[in-house]
């Protein structure tokens, strides 16, 4: 992608996060910004590459896709339905490889494989996570499981969900967004 391309992708992604970061977070402590931010700095002290630190960025774009397009919510207060989708068309749409859009698009279903998957691992969930699983379709069955593993990015998706339920610190130390808006337009000029 040409450089003035990527200022103008660039800038219409943060834009989303300038004007609707600062909401409140689906019923947690912290917003939108705080809770997208954390998860791309676990992305990072994983030693992951750029595509998966905003992939973990921009898990939860289709949120603030969808507040600033007036779609429909799950339900009051807890976020856009669909989000994982709207985001990932989102992103494809702006050009960005599709391995990063699939982070974006199957953060949800990672949650539904967990809580199928692993032991204990709902009970380790927010409130708040717990009550989007409902509207998202709840745990997978076997069938869904086994074509989910069959993801070729599937331990990235697997770790990004990990970062979800972790990214949701009140009061933590957060990067800016000006760090994110760099790594984002480097990423589309030598990636896209």
């Amino acid at each position: 992608m040409k450089v003035d391309e990527a200022g103008a992708v660039t800038a219409k992604i943060f834009d989303l996060y300038k004007c609707h970061g600062s909401n409140n977070y689906l019923g947690e402590d912290i917003t939108e910004e705080e809770h997208m931010i954390q998860c791309a700095m676990l992305a990072e002290e994983a030693g992951y590459s750029e595509e998966v630190i905003l992939g973990s960025l921009f898990h939860d774009i289709g949120h603030l896709v969808g507040l600033d397009g007036n779609l429909e919510h799950m339900a009051k207060g807890i976020g856009i339905k669909r989000h994982d989708i709207v985001g990932a068309e989102y992103l494809r749409h702006l050009g960005f490889p599709e391995t990063l859009c699939q982070l974006v698009r199957h953060h949800v279903d990672a949650k539904r494989y967990l809580v199928y998957k692993r032991e204990g691992y709902y009970n380790c969930l927010s409130k708040a996570s717990k009550e989007t699983l409902i509207h998202q379709g709840g745990p997978m069955d076997e069938k869904e499981a086994i074509e989910f593993e069959k993801l070729t990015n599937f331990q990235a998706v697997i770790h990004l969900r990990e970062w979800d339920d972790l990214g949701k610190v009140e009061g933590k130390q957060i990067h800016s967004l000006e760090k994110y808006m760099e790594i984002c337009e480097n990423f589309l000029i030598h990636n896209c």
